[in-house]
């Protein structure tokens, strides 16, 4: 049985050899194309488990796609990584802030890709938790992996609701940024610690929804990190 399936979107030929080589060695289901058109018909009919996004494209870039995908309540919690030749910084935080959930800079290779990949497929699938947390109106469902503000459902990727689930069943205490990463990205995982800082201003993001304001309960913790605690609302 298949570990899951990807989506290759990469407009160069070797390339896409190459990740469907490692994936299919990996016991991934490879689907790949060269355009942006047919990789958002491909999520809608093949709905893969999670995107490999080059940054360019023929006819756009490969943010262009991630947009709509992101905007869609149907492909919005596909994990996607971005692969891209740039490596200036503003072009890995663009990725991120759009939704991207992990990036990788080509060269790369390809054990550590299918690394990333395995680490967030676990993250987006599932903490094996039956449980229900709740603080005042947040309700976070962890068998339907679902949360709430106000009774209401709220919109976070897969990343984000890993956070949020970290920081609610251990409360109150500073973890720093590669603290994070390793409870949450996999100790066995390359993330740059800038990346911790995105998914937190996209979980508060989050946290700001139907009328309430709860993303006070991310703390920034100055010289540590972050923490999640109750007093947060109180002084939000």
């Amino acid at each position: 049985m298949a570990s899951g399936k990807i989506l290759v979107v990469d407009d160069e030929y070797a390339i896409r050899d190459m990740l469907r080589m490692a994936l299919e060695i990996a016991d991934f289901d490879c689907i790949e194309t060269d355009n942006i058109s047919d990789a958002h018909s491909l999520v809608v009919d093949e709905r893969p488990d999670l995107v490999l996004l080059d940054w360019m494209l023929p006819g756009g870039s490969g943010i262009e796609l991630l947009r709509r995908l992101k905007r869609s309540e149907a492909t919005r919690a596909i994990p996607v990584i971005m692969l891209t030749a740039k490596s200036a910084e503003d072009n890995v935080i663009q990725g991120l802030e759009v939704g991207a959930d992990d990036y990788l800079t080509k060269p790369f290779a390809p054990r550590e890709l299918v690394a990333r990949i395995k680490a967030l497929l676990r993250r987006s699938q599932g903490m094996e938790d039956n449980q229900r947390l709740a603080f005042e109106e947040l309700l976070l469902d962890a068998d339907g992996r679902r949360v709430y503000l106000a009774d209401k459902p709220i919109s976070m990727g897969p990343t984000e609701y890993n956070l949020l689930y970290f920081f609610m069943t251990h409360p109150e205490r500073a973890y720093s940024r590669s603290q994070l990463l390793d409870h949450v990205w996999g100790a066995n995982v390359y993330v740059e610690e800038r990346t911790v800082d995105v998914h937190i201003r996209r979980l508060r993001k989050a946290l700001q929804s139907h009328g309430k304001d709860y993303s006070g309960l991310i703390q920034t913790v100055r010289g540590t990190g972050y923490r999640f605690s109750v007093r947060g609302l109180e002084d939000h």
